[in-house]
This record gives structure tokens, C-alpha cells and sequence, in this order.
């Protein structure tokens, strides 16, 4: 698109607008500069740069923006991939879905989908459920005590949006937290005298990331982020009720194939008391909103 010669109306400002936003948010070249085609005369030059120069510092200005948000918010896929695969794959992802919401929040929704090896997504998809559990709001929670009386058969609760259901085949949360303490540990040493400095080689070292399949909540409790597992059982019983399912349906559905050697009874009461207690129900949402990832 071509910008107008001159400003004469809003139409005319729109499509200045457009030329500029096309102009910024195409993908870098491979030495992160703008596409020599790139038209840039609508950018005056000044004494030191021509508008094209000025109009690539702009763009390396958006772009880079946009990868440090990705570093920022997804480091254990960072460590995991290493520096030089993270940074390739995150400026394939911004080509292929650039940003089009307001908030850098949503930037990397869709990076879980975009990769490819199945461990590296695991990790991407619990990155993006802590992101959602910081994030989310945190609606009225509904006490134990309210829910007595109620029909299981009638009844339904919702989650609070706060609260993420992730289903993994492997240990990212063992591995984020190994890779936090292992960030600690380095923060320390480098805190002490020179000469006591650690080893370059040991630094940024990631843990190893086993298989497991793991049934986890990804969840904020006082401002602070927490990982709780959980059985397939419990699992199952609030992702049936997130998807709008009643109590009593969402219990059968979750004991179908279990294990008749367990006093569910006990368990299921166990569950909803710990659950309750931690504030993670609330009314249910008008429309079904799952965010199990």
C-alpha cells in the first residue's frame, strides 16, 4: 500500500496509518534489517539517515519488543530449547502469527500449537497456563457450606478462570521448578566474592525433563503462582465441570473405568474440601469457557 502525498482527510490519515503498520510489522531479514522493497519515502531523511534507516530503526524497535516479550514469558522453553533455537523459533512464530491484540499478554497463545516435538510443547503449554493463571481474574468464590442441600444431578459450579487444567506427558513442572532453583543458585554464587565466582560451563544448565504424565492445576493463590497435581480421577471431575457438565454427570463420568478398591466416597469429599478451601469455584459461566490446555 502506498501512503497519500498529502493528509486531506482521514481516509487519507488511515491509509498513512496502514503503510506504517505494513511497513513495521513485516518479518525481519536474516540480519534483522527491513526488505530493501520496502517503500520508505513517505519518512523524511535527516542529516545523519535516510527515511529508509529511519524507518528500520522503528521496525527493529517493534520487532525486538516483541522477542524479549516471548523471552520474558516462556524461559523454561527458553533453557529447554537453548538460545539459538528459542530466538529461531520464536521469529518463525511471530511471521507466522503476529500480534493482534492490545496487550503483549496474548502474544505467544498460540506458540504451545506451534511447536512441533512434542517436549518442547508441553513446556510451552504450561508457560502459557501460568501466564493465564497470573493473568485471569479472580471471580467470587463459593464456599462449601453454600453447596449443601444442592441436587448433584442440577448442580453446576464453575472454575475460576484463574485456574488452568493442563494434562502432560512429561514433568514440566518438576522441570520449571529445578530450573528456578538452579537460578537461585546461580543469583547466589554470583552474589559472593570474585573469586568465588561459579563455573561459566555450569551456568544455565537445563534439568532434565522426564516422562510422566502428569494431571496438573496451574493456579494463583495470593498472588503467587502454584502447581498442584493431581489424580486422573480429580482431574477429570473439574474438567467435566468446567465444561458445564453437573456435578453427579461429572463424578460418573470420572469413576467410569476406575479402580473399585478405593472408598471414592472419602476421596471425591477430600477433594471438594481442599478444593473449596483454596477458593476455586464460582457461578458458572453464562457459556462454557474451558481452559484446560
Amino acid at each position: 500500500m502506498r501512503p497519500p502525498d498529502r493528509l486531506t482527510n482521514n481516509a487519507d490519515l488511515l491509509r498513512l496509518q496502514q503503510t506504517m503498520a505494513e511497513a513495521l510489522m513485516q518479518p525481519l531479514t536474516a540480519k534483522d534489517g527491513l526488505k530493501k522493497a520496502t517503500p520508505a519515502d513517505f519518512i523524511k531523511p535527516n542529516q545523519v539517515m535516510s527515511g529508509f534507516e529511519r524507518l528500520e530503526i522503528y521496525a527493529r524497535q517493534y520487532w525486538f519488543r516483541l522477542l524479549d516479550c516471548l523471552y520474558d514469558d516462556y524461559p523454561a522453553l527458553r533453557m529447554f530449547l537453548g538460545e539459538k533455537r528459542f530466538h529461531k523459533l520464536c521469529r518463525e512464530y511471530l511471521a507466522a502469527h503476529p500480534s493482534t491484540s492490545w496487550t503483549l499478554r496474548n502474544l505467544g497463545q498460540h506458540l504451545p500449537s506451534f511447536v512441533t516435538e512434542v517436549k518442547a510443547r508441553d513446556v510451552a503449554r504450561v508457560e502459557w497456563a501460568q501466564t493465564l493463571a497470573f493473568d485471569e481474574p479472580l471471580k467470587k468464590a463459593l464456599r462449601l457450606d453454600e453447596l449443601l442441600g444442592s441436587d448433584p444431578s442440577t448442580l453446576r459450579l464453575g472454575l475460576q478462570p484463574c485456574v488452568v487444567l493442563v494434562r502432560t506427558d512429561y514433568a514440566v513442572d518438576h522441570f520449571i521448578t529445578e530450573m528456578k532453583k538452579t537460578e537461585a543458585e546461580v543469583r547466589g554464587s554470583a552474589s559472593q566474592a570474585m573469586t568465588e565466582a561459579p563455573e561459566r560451563e555450569s551456568l544455565g544448565r537445563a534439568p532434565r525433563l522426564k516422562a510422566e504424565c502428569v494431571h496438573l492445576a496451574v493456579h494463583r493463590h495470593d498472588n503467587t503462582l502454584y502447581f498442584k497435581r493431581m489424580t486422573r480421577e480429580a482431574f477429570s471431575i473439574l474438567t467435566h465441570l468446567e465444561a458445564g457438565h453437573c456435578l453427579a454427570d461429572a463424578i460418573e463420568a470420572a469413576l467410569a473405568d476406575a479402580s473399585g478398591n478405593v472408598d471414592w466416597a472419602a476421596e471425591i469429599q477430600m477433594w471438594f474440601a481442599e478444593w473449596s478451601q483454596l477458593g476455586w469455584f464460582c457461578r458458572p459461566r453464562s457459556q462454557s469457557h474451558s481452559t484446560r490446555l
